[in-house]
């Protein structure tokens, strides 16, 4: 099951090891799971730097030597070297600059393609989100509150707190910006450790009826694959 399942860090700088080369970072789930030794150990390391854009030729550097993007194509070789089939992508674009965010976006999507990968892409840049995924799940304060298919769900929202998050995504049209309904959400957000009672999201939201403050509500299925966890729709 680890094979299968393997994750891309946060933070390309931090995630990497400084005393091992790229190298040996990339061959390290080689080594752990027994999968490859000797010249197939050396050639499977070129081949995943060769699949993530890099030259094999800096396989002996440190990551101290690479820039922000090389470093996290060298995290996700290391996410491919065991083939998996699921990957969990935590903020994988979020530390980097918006030039390479989107080179390492496409080259994710390109992977996807080729070894039919599934991704649980986390992120709260909600352009990125739209663009890579099928699926978007939407969680407040650890609670799922609404998921659909990503047409759907950036066509229809329907939780308050959805409606919130794509208000507050600016469009690059004056006139268009002018004439859309804004929500600003009063108060801040609670503590995960001291949950409000009820729905969590209803000392902040605009919609919220006395049994919003009495018991959570359940997840409801309001469409085909759209499910949103809200008194409204109960």
């Amino acid at each position: 099951m680890r094979r299968r399942m393997q994750v891309i860090f946060q933070d390309p700088y931090s995630s990497l090891n400084p005393r091992m080369t790229a190298g040996r970072i990339v061959g390290e789930p080689l080594r752990v799971h027994g999968v490859a030794k000797g010249r197939e150990y050396r050639d499977r390391i070129d081949e995943l730097f060769t699949l993530v854009g890099l030259n094999p030729a800096m396989a002996n550097r440190y990551p101290h030597e690479f820039s922000g993007g090389q470093r996290q194509r060298i995290g996700i070789a290391k996410a491919l070297s065991a083939n998996p089939s699921f990957i969990v992508c935590d903020e994988p674009i979020s530390a980097l600059d918006v030039s390479i965010q989107a080179q390492i976006v496409n080259l994710l999507e390109e992977l996807q393609e080729r070894f039919e990968l599934t991704f649980l892409f986390v992120a709260h840049d909600l352009s990125v989100v739209r663009h890579i995924s099928d699926r978007v799940a939407v969680m407040y304060l650890g609670k799922i509150v609404e998921i659909a298919p990503s047409a759907g769900l950036y066509k229809s929202p329907l939780h308050p707190y959805t409606k919130a998050l794509l208000a507050a995504v600016p469009i690059p049209d004056p006139i268009v910006e002018a004439g859309r309904e804004h929500f600003i959400l009063p108060g801040e957000v609670p503590s995960p450790l001291h949950p409000p009672p009820g729905c969590r999201f209803h000392p902040r939201c605009p919609q919220a009826m006395p049994r919003c403050r009495e018991g959570e509500p359940a997840s409801l299925n309001v469409a085909q694959g759209h499910q949103v966890a809200c008194w409204l729709y109960a």
